[in-house]
């Protein structure tokens, strides 16, 4: 079966699903296959083997921040080294793209700067006005502590999901962008955007 040349690793379903829908917004038509991997490990062991498919063209990496950004920038990098890519050292606000032969992105979520997940980058989609998002972050940390039945550090995505029960359809991320709950608009967005465009056009 023939390997398609521009590929998107991410982590999991909900990653999939967001970027799919972020496509549908985009200005550009710009193309690639996206590859769920299940889990942070699986995508981490994923970058060199996809790298060296002969035929590709170019590889992007999602990947959460989670905690810590440096410590995940350095484990993606490690694996770029693997696999014979010079990454950056530092972090690269707009997403780093690494040029050669295939050429290779990477953009930490939420903004390639700051602690986060994938729902800290829907939050930035929130509109400004949105009476109901104060009172979802409200809720959830009215919760106390002992009585969280969610991890500490992911409070974030708890308000996120707070907040997407209340819409009119509840729904996962994806869904809400389609539906233009969340808006693709912003300057987060717009950055996204052209990090892929700049790495898979």
């Amino acid at each position: 079966m023939d390997q398609p040349s521009k590929v998107l690793l991410v982590e999991g379903q909900d990653d999939r699903h967001v970027v799919r829908h972020l496509l549908g917004q985009a200005p550009s038509t710009v193309s690639f296959d996206i590859r769920d991997k299940g889990n942070i490990d699986n995508l981490l062991k994923a970058i060199e083997p996809e790298i060296r498919v002969p035929g590709r063209a170019a590889v992007g990496i999602v990947v959460d921040a989670n905690g810590d950004p440096v410590a995940r920038w350095a484990a993606v990098s490690h694996q770029l080294q693997e696999a014979e890519i010079e990454a950056p050292q530092a972090l690269c606000p707009n997403g780093a793209i690494m040029g050669g032969v295939p050429r290779v992105g990477v953009w930490l979520m939420p903004d390639n700067r700051r602690p986060g997940e994938l729902e800290d980058f829907a939050q930035g989609m929130i509109p400004d006005d949105d009476p109901v998002w104060p009172l979802a972050r409200e809720y959830v940390r009215s919760i106390p502590e002992d009585a969280r039945p969610f991890r500490p550090g992911k409070t974030s995505r708890a308000e996120l999901h707070a907040w997407l029960a209340t819409r009119k359809e509840p729904g996962r991320m994806g869904s809400a962008i389609r539906r233009g709950d969340l808006n693709a608009d912003g300057p987060l967005c717009s950055r996204f955007f052209a990090w892929l465009e700049k790495l898979f056009g």
